[in-house]
């Protein structure tokens, strides 16, 4: 594809996707929706890839949507209206869903649709100075197409706080409600992503993805027989799988499996 709402940046076997409207604090239109589902998508099938990183030029991650575009679809026919609403749910969607590793890189404010963004991903890295916030309400709206992910990173107890008073949240506050997995100076931000990057680099790629696929098959269900037999076929299946040979013989013998780069 080729962007204007977005810069994608390759580090290795990482692909850091900037959102590029600093202007604007990298709020979303129908331009960047369409690009950051089409980039995770594009990304996301690359085998050279071991992971993405979502990040935000400028002084703000993402201050969510662009409210002159929330205006002209609030003025549209219903239909065009849904539609619309659509390839927003979408875009979140094929984010969380991303074949390979996410990581959100967020600095300054992630507002709405930017904290929607925050919690499709895998993982998320703030800084200090980070603000988050679910703020619709005020403008009379709900946070809908974030709301189940928001919901799977907070928990539903939080969420209703948050949710309806539309608080702004910390980033302190954010690593204490599980939002943020780690927190740090924002001289160090792009050092900790590295540093998280390097550790997905070090694992087994398909490993990986059945490792996610684990999460979303087992989380929040009764560990009943159903469960456990699952469970059982998982580890069994990869178990007699080259990836996983290679990663035993290589453990054994005390050197880098073949996934791992080399270091130089």
């Amino acid at each position: 594809m080729n962007y204007t709402a977005l810069r994608i940046e390759y580090r290795g076997a990482a692909a850091w996707i900037w959102m590029n409207r600093p202007e604007l604090h990298n709020v979303f239109d129908e331009t960047l929706i369409a690009e950051l589902t089409g980039a995770f998508t594009e990304l996301g099938s690359d085998p050279a890839l071991r992971a993405i990183v979502l990040a935000g030029a400028g002084k703000s991650f993402s201050a969510g949507a662009d409210l002159n575009w929330m205006k002209r679809q609030g003025m549209a026919s219903q239909e065009a209206n849904l539609a619309d609403a659509r390839k927003l749910a979408t875009m979140f969607h094929v984010i969380s869903t991303c074949a390979k590793p996410t990581l959100a890189r967020v600095h300054g404010a992630a507002i709405g649709g930017g904290m929607g963004l925050v919690t499709a991903c895998d993982i998320c890295v703030a800084s200090t100075n980070a603000q988050f916030a679910t703020s619709e309400v005020r403008l009379g709206l709900i946070p809908a197409a974030i709301g189940p992910y928001v919901v799977r990173a907070i928990g539903e107890r939080q969420a209703y706080r948050y949710f309806q008073t539309a608080e702004r949240i910390s980033a302190e506050r954010a690593r204490e409600i599980g939002l943020a997995h780690e927190v740090v100076e924002s001289a160090a931000l792009d050092a900790k992503v590295q540093e998280l990057v390097d550790a997905i680099l070090a694992g087994g790629p398909l490993a990986q993805a059945a490792a996610t696929d684990l999460i979303r098959g087992v989380a929040h269900r009764r560990v009943d027989d159903e469960v456990v037999e699952d469970t059982a076929r998982r580890i069994a299946t990869l178990r007699a799988g080259p990836e996983a040979r290679e990663g035993l013989s290589a453990f054994l013998e005390k050197r880098p499996a073949a996934w791992a780069p080399t270091k130089g």
